[in-house]
């Protein structure tokens, strides 16, 4: 293996990973058709909407269409989050704020035990998928290197064509992606140098978040991908 010039700093190793899960995602993503990005592969599926078909309470956009979200709550999948936030020092009552539940279910996550209940998480379409991305990486520009007030759920104007919903993603991902390479060292290790509202990003230093912001990525183009394959093996080639 030729490791000739390889870069070995914090932020390069970040950067060098997020931009190889990014081209395999547009790779993945060559190709998506209308009907690909909106299809339900079961009922009750989270998507996006025309605004007065939102079947979920707390659908979020600033156009026609908006981004089911369903009433507050913490997935048994979710767990182990709330736990890795609790010991790094998040306050119950900050905890609670952050999921938008009551102080006491946290409390009832925290003590925990035995086997996970449950996981009320829904399936998503691929437009679900996508729109959670952009509306997440659009916020964390904003509340990172923006001006720091605008509300993330009304950064992105979700669309029901999947061509336009990728050229307005790729755009925001490549000023997110300049920005984030701009980052000093003193910078990552700086405590709240993100302070996207919703997550833990004001109590952790940036390193943490560019990470987690990497596996965000990763692992909703993995489900894309997958949602990909499966209706391709249910109907045959996309269209």
């Amino acid at each position: 293996m030729d490791t000739e010039g390889a870069r070995t700093g914090r932020l390069s190793l970040l950067l060098d990973q997020f931009d190889q899960a990014r081209e395999m995602a547009e790779v993945r993503l060559t190709g998506l058709s209308d009907e690909e990005y909106l299809w339900e592969p079961v009922a009750g599926c989270w998507s996006i909407r025309r605004r007065g078909e939102a079947v979920t309470p707390r659908a979020y956009g600033p156009g026609e269409w908006v981004l089911d979200k369903g009433a507050p709550d913490i997935p048994a999948s979710e767990y182990a989050e709330i736990a890795r936030q609790a010991a790094g020092g998040m306050t119950v009552t900050k905890i609670a704020e952050d999921w938008s539940v009551s102080v006491e279910r946290v409390e009832q996550v925290l003590a925990h035990t035995g086997a996970p209940e449950p996981d009320s998480t829904p399936v998503t379409t691929i437009a679900w998928r996508l729109g959670h991305l952009h509306s997440n990486f659009a916020g964390q520009w904003e509340w990172t290197f923006g001006q720091r007030r605008q509300e993330p759920k009304l950064l992105v104007d979700f669309t029901p064509s999947a061509s336009l919903a990728l050229k307005r993603f790729w755009t925001l991902i490549d000023r997110w992606r300049d920005s984030v390479a701009a980052v000093t060292e003193e910078q990552l290790d700086t405590v709240g140098f993100s302070q996207y509202p919703y997550g833990s990003d004001a109590d952790d230093p940036y390193i943490a978040v560019l990470a987690g912001d990497n596996l965000e990525f990763i692992h909703h183009m993995a489900e894309i991908a997958l949602l990909r394959d499966l209706r391709r093996a249910r109907f045959g080639s996309p269209g």
